[in-house]
């Protein structure tokens, strides 16, 4: 797949209706910080489209995406930031719920962890409830560039004993160097290919 075509649809402090509703939908899950944004941008090879910062806890709406004219892509808000208060983080789990159990367009949730930290109980909680929920996922290692190629495969280990997948189901992603773009691609090209979860 290439993506030709990205544009900015609209924020949402709740899910609901927006324009083009109905469209197949990927979605992009992790905890603050992780790199939702950046993955947004490479793939879409478009530096501003999903606006990223070093402050954690930016993305604390609905972000919506329309990719190719023909697909969008949902970015949801970090979660495990411990900077907010209990209200915030309720209302953040709140908002999560309401999206995963109204999207019936939903085709397959990237879930993005850290590859140079274990995942916390939050990204565990997250592909747990996945699981459960019976929703499509694939496990993204960000930031591959800041260890060795050798190292990868370690770390790997750790975020497949707690998120219960096999090392070849993780793709290794980087959105410095662009290292694992195209999978992520493929996987998104088949997803969209596969009939509803």
């Amino acid at each position: 797949m290439e993506i030709k075509r990205a544009e900015f649809i609209t924020s949402m402090a709740s899910y609901g209706a927006f324009p083009g509703r109905g469209l197949d939908q990927i979605a992009v899950v992790g905890k603050s910080n992780v790199g939702k944004s950046s993955l947004i941008n490479r793939l879409c090879n478009r530096r501003g489209l999903a606006r990223t910062s070093a402050t954690p806890g930016k993305t604390r709406l609905i972000n919506v995406f329309l990719l190719n004219d023909s697909f969008h892509l949902i970015d949801l808000p970090g979660y495990g930031y411990a900077k907010v208060d209990k209200q915030e983080k309720a209302r953040w789990g709140g908002m999560m719920q309401d999206y995963f159990q109204q999207a019936g367009e939903l085709r397959r949730v990237l879930t993005l962890v850290d590859i140079r930290h274990e995942p916390t109980q939050d990204d565990i909680q997250m592909n747990s409830f996945l699981r459960q929920m019976g929703i499509p996922f694939t496990v993204i290692a960000t930031k591959a560039d800041k260890i060795s190629r050798g190292a990868r495969q370690k770390q790997l280990a750790p975020i497949c004993r707690a998120l219960l997948v096999q090392p070849w189901e993780v793709i290794c992603f980087s959105s410095e160097d662009g290292t694992g773009r195209e999978q992520v691609l493929d996987t998104l090209e088949k997803a969209l290919a596969s009939e509803p979860a």
